[in-house]
């Protein structure tokens, strides 16, 4: 029989963004929480190997790009033995703050923080073995997965994390490398290939497809690859790799089917991402992964059995941490029985490769999948003052309406500022808009919001045409 020395009407297991707001929301409930998080500091892989780093890092490319881009004012150049942490110089102080942050929010709503690693019992019982060694047994009526997801490594890459990287250890590298590999198209390599680019490694993407990013539209991906060829990067799509390997001198060596071989200084594996519970024993639950390595849910993020909740990457898809969080919120009212309703499928995607990209609401291809016909509208940000002013090239927002050209079924946008630009026609598709409320509406001048305006009038122009026709 088991004798558990605590018990809680919910217990969520890590602290990444979705654990935190499930455990933050069941608090505010009045409900008792513990929240269990294996690693000494709270947030989990989003906050200390993944998007604050990577993020971090991109600011800095950023301002070398620039410095790169002004070279009759600066005179810039990086030195050749750059040190990692020179490039990410604020994360210990980002990192800090954030985690104190959140420690103070934890303990103000009364949370029980543990540290330590957990496994299932079985369904209401969670052992967790601490840091020096000794285990307790706590139950809980409630329990919410949220341990987010670690790096998924073909059998034919060897990760040493020394000269083959994946992406939760591509930041430990101890200087810049003057090459790199990047293995895969998705939103992780795509980002990792455009900053290190930015900052002057000479990197080669490869990718099994056409090309990256393949659920944008691929206008959009055309300016995210123009942008990369034309500051140096190499793109080989529909290229698979047999073997990968470290010749022992200088190089990772990777050879692909077709014969190619590329040299580079170091090599980044971004090959997806699986379900991280591998020390959670969920079997003892009666849990198993699905085929993709992920938990299954239903709609109110519930998992085969009724009093546990998954949230998260471990989840899959959209695997963002705005979505996470979201969802952590819902699993927790769900849990515990509090009125919530259908989650908003609008969530927007940040992609932050440079340059950025972000989409809300149906793209151009799955618009005229499900639609008759549609009518779009672009903006490119070289026809923008802003865009001018800025030297953005490669940038352009894009709308996709119905075949009336009033609705507005989606917005894509390409180019420095798209992460934010998005929200704009995100709040449009939210109030149900008509196409013509950005033609109504006055942007400052000069800005790349203007953009929506240019493309709106794209759109209507188009519309008086047909209606002109008959």
């Amino acid at each position: 029989m088991i004798d558990a020395s605590s018990e809680f009407d919910l217990v969520v297991i890590g602290s990444g963004p979705s654990g935190q707001k499930a455990a933050v929301q069941a608090a505010k409930a009045k409900k008792t929480v513990a929240l269990i998080e294996r690693d000494r500091v709270l947030g989990g892989a989003c906050v200390h190997r993944g998007t604050i780093p990577s993020k971090t890092l991109r600011e800095n490319a950023l301002r070398v790009k620039h410095m790169r881009q002004n070279a009759e004012l600066s005179n810039f150049v990086l030195a050749e033995d750059t040190e990692m942490a020179t490039l990410i110089d604020r994360l210990d102080e980002v990192l800090l703050a954030h985690d104190n942050y959140m420690q103070k929010q934890i303990e103000r709503n009364g949370i029980v923080r543990i540290h330590g690693r957990a496994s299932f019992v079985d369904n209401e019982h969670i052992s967790i073995e601490k840091v020096r060694g000794e285990a307790e047994v706590i139950k809980a009526k409630n329990i919410i997965i949220a341990t987010g997801s670690f790096p998924r490594t073909p059998d034919n890459i060897p990760v040493d994390h020394e000269h083959v990287f994946d992406s939760d250890s591509i930041l430990s590298m101890l200087y810049l490398p003057s090459s790199l590999t990047v293995l895969g198209g998705g939103v992780i390599a795509s980002e990792y290939a455009s900053i290190f680019q930015a900052l002057g490694v000479k990197v080669t993407m490869i990718d099994r497809y056409p090309r990256p990013l393949g659920f944008l539209d691929s206008d959009l991906t055309d300016k995210f690859v123009h942008n990369f060829e034309s500051s140096g990067g190499t793109w080989m799509g529909e290229t698979t790799v047999s073997k990968v390997h470290w010749d022992g001198l200088a190089n990772v060596i990777t050879e692909c089917e077709d014969g190619r071989v590329v040299k580079s200084e170091k090599l980044l594996c971004a090959a997806g991402r699986l379900a991280n519970v591998s020390d959670l024993k969920i079997d003892n639950a009666g849990l198993k992964l699905n085929e993709r390595g992920l938990i299954p849910v239903n709609d109110e993020l519930c998992t085969e059995v009724s009093n546990i909740y998954a949230s998260g990457d471990v989840i899959g898809p959209p695997s963002l941490a705005s979505a996470s969080m979201e969802q952590g919120r819902r699993a927790s009212c769900n849990a515990l029985g509090i009125s919530v309703g259908q989650m908003n499928q609008m969530i927007p995607s940040g992609i932050y490769g440079i340059p950025e990209l972000s989409s809300v609401g149906l793209s151009e291809e799955q618009a005229r999948d499900k639609y008759d016909d549609i009518i779009v509208g672009k903006a490119l940000f070289e026809e923008i003052a802003r865009g001018q002013i800025s030297g953005l090239q490669d940038g352009m927002l894009k709308l996709v309406c119905d075949g009336e050209g009033k609705k507005v079924l989606g917005v894509m946008v390409v180019g420095e500022g798209a992460t934010e630009l998005v929200h704009i026609g995100q709040m449009a598709l939210l109030a149900n808009a008509d196409v013509d409320i950005f033609v109504e509406s006055i942007f400052n001048f000069p800005t790349l919001a203007e953009a929506y305006r240019v493309a709106a009038l794209a759109v209507i122009g188009q519309r008086s045409a047909a209606s002109n026709a008959f």
